[in-house]
């Protein structure tokens, strides 16, 4: 119930924000503006009239619309121009002899082929502050001269546009701030299954839809992908929809298990069924009673232990190694692989009668090179759960790692992502954004840097520094497996000195510091002295 009203509200949500954005648009904000530029001109006897804006974002003086300049922005300068006067003095100005004087309004009558003889510019302020916010002027009086009466008349109209200014520029940002929020809830919908699943691109909109269709009927199922795409992920995701929601989800990966133990493993064993089993233990069929056992790289599965898991999936009982009785079991089953099974059974490394019994429905997980819309949102999300992991502040990707992102194959998929996500959080300074240089060789290589340079010695000479330290550092703990006490005395340096080293670069947490130099053969175990209540990985998502 509690996420059907979180959905509810999100709609809602997303119908008010589109409502809004049609309410607004920017032609209807300058059309506001522009009916003080057709009726001035009239009211003063001039010709023309237009209105300039201080632009918040960057402080640029530009031209909101004005007679003759609908289709140019001026943008004036702050101190060349009469307009940049009056914004900066906040007092108003008249010239009624421009035709010898030189300045900012000669580049303009040449941009517009109009000649300016006379002027009258007023500051527009806005209401309680009285910051100037703008400026209003009127161009070449027909009959006369500018004078303080018309200085004063226009002063006053100011003070009315101010308002039309400040209402504008409030519905931009409300604009701007609510195509912001609709990214975001459209982001938010690209996440399924308890935020576990990013799904924006069309084929794995596809792909969750199968999945959310056969999720409650009873039928095995076979996820096919290729290695690092999501497949556990997909598996739980049918198991939180399927009635069995509420009993255990059991994964199993059949090519991590020895062959001598894949048996006990699957079926149990009692005391004394063979040397070193010295207390009985349940097996993965018993543990998934009720929920979902999920054989994750089926493929793999010794062709020995076959015919008795067609036991199990016909029967639905079996036997734990030393039992002389049998056991019921109740459970689904899902299973995965990255192999092509016909093939397997085809080669008698798979028996077809199992082949046949294991699903009835087959889901293809598409790898990420085909998902080129997930990438992003994907590499965000995995940004976020790294810096909150590392305590670190990153800026974002840059542009040209954006790019590089989205061209690229990821032949890893999904894991492949995140690694490199991970490594790029270690080696960006804190409140950078993450650049090409800082990338794996794979990819920097893909972005056109040669495998045997360093592009980071492009750099400056305090960055190369950094980069050097941050390599020997991270060298010396892959060459002492992790122990900081040998990889301090390799660098020459106290064990605190690499404790204030680590903590500089934002590599405090070295819980997966291999995937920041590359080394995937480093086992977890070497950095046992880790920072205490150091967070394991989480499930990855897809």
């Amino acid at each position: 119930m509690e996420k059907v009203t979180a959905r509810t509200r999100a709609e809602e949500l997303r119908r008010y924000l589109r409502r809004m954005d049609q309410s607004w648009s920017e032609d209807e904000g300058r059309g506001l503006l522009e009916v003080f530029v057709r009726l001035l001109p009239g009211t003063f006897g001039a010709e023309r009239c237009s209105i300039f804006i201080v632009e918040p974002q960057t402080g640029q003086i530009v031209s909101r619309t004005g007679t003759g300049i609908e289709e140019n922005e001026i943008v004036a300068p702050p101190h060349q121009s009469i307009v940049g006067r009056v914004i900066t003095t906040g007092r108003p100005v008249i010239e009624n002899d421009l035709l010898a004087v030189p300045g900012f309004h000669r580049t303009v009558d040449e941009r517009t082929g109009f000649r300016t003889r006379s002027v009258l510019c007023v500051p527009v302020r806005r209401s309680g502050d009285d910051t100037v916010i703008g400026a209003l002027q009127i161009l070449n009086r027909r009959v006369g001269m500018f004078g303080d009466e018309d200085r004063e008349l226009l002063c006053n109209v100011a003070s009315f546009l101010a308002r039309f200014i400040e209402r504008e520029r409030l519905a931009r940002e409300l604009y701007t701030v609510s195509r912001r929020i609709e990214q975001d809830l459209a982001l938010r919908s690209c996440l399924c299954a308890g935020d576990e699943l990013v799904a924006g691109s069309p084929a794995m909109r596809h792909l969750v839809e199968q999945a959310r269709a056969v999720s409650e009927l009873p039928v095995n199922i076979l996820i096919r992908g290729e290695n690092g795409t999501g497949k556990e992920v997909v598996a739980r995701l049918i198991h939180d929809h399927s009635a069995r929601c509420d009993g255990p989800f059991v994964p199993v990966n059949c090519a991590s298990i020895p062959e001598p133990l894949v048996e006990s493993e699957l079926f149990g064993h009692e005391k004394g069924a063979f040397t070193g089993a010295d207390r009985a233990r349940r097996g993965r069929f018993e543990e998934a009673e009720d929920g979902t056992l999920f054989l994750d790289e089926i493929g793999d599965l010794p062709l020995a232990i076959q015919p008795k898991l067609l036991r199990v999936l016909q029967e639905g009982q079996g036997q734990r190694l030393g039992a002389t009785g049998l056991r019921r079991y109740n459970f689904r089953v899902l299973c995965a692989t990255h192999q092509d099974l016909r093939a397997l059974v085809s080669e008698g490394r798979f028996r077809e009668d199992l082949y046949y019994r294991l699903f009835s429905v087959e889901l293809k997980l598409p790898p990420l090179r085909e998902r080129g819309s997930d990438i992003l949102v994907l590499a965000q999300i995995f940004l976020e759960e790294t810096c909150r992991r590392f305590g670190k502040r990153i800026g974002g990707f840059s542009d040209d790692l954006v790019s590089l992102f989205e061209s690229y194959p990821w032949p890893g998929n999904v894991r492949q992502l995140r690694n490199e996500v991970e490594r790029l959080a270690a080696f960006t300074p804190e409140g950078s954004c993450a650049e090409v240089l800082s990338c794996s060789p794979e990819l920097r290589e893909a972005a056109g840097y040669p495998r045997a340079t360093r592009p980071e010695l492009r750099a400056s000479m305090p960055v190369q520094v950094r980069c050097l330290e941050k390599e020997m550092i991270l060298e010396a703990l892959r060459s002492s497996g992790g122990n900081r006490d040998r990889a301090a005395r390799e660098l020459g340096i106290s064990r605190q000195g690499l404790y204030k080293k680590l903590a500089r670069y934002g590599l405090q947490d070295l819980h997966r510091w291999k995937a920041a130099i590359d080394c995937d053969s480093v086992p977890h175990a070497g950095l046992a002295d880790g920072p205490p209540g150091s967070p394991g990985r989480g499930r990855d998502r897809t």
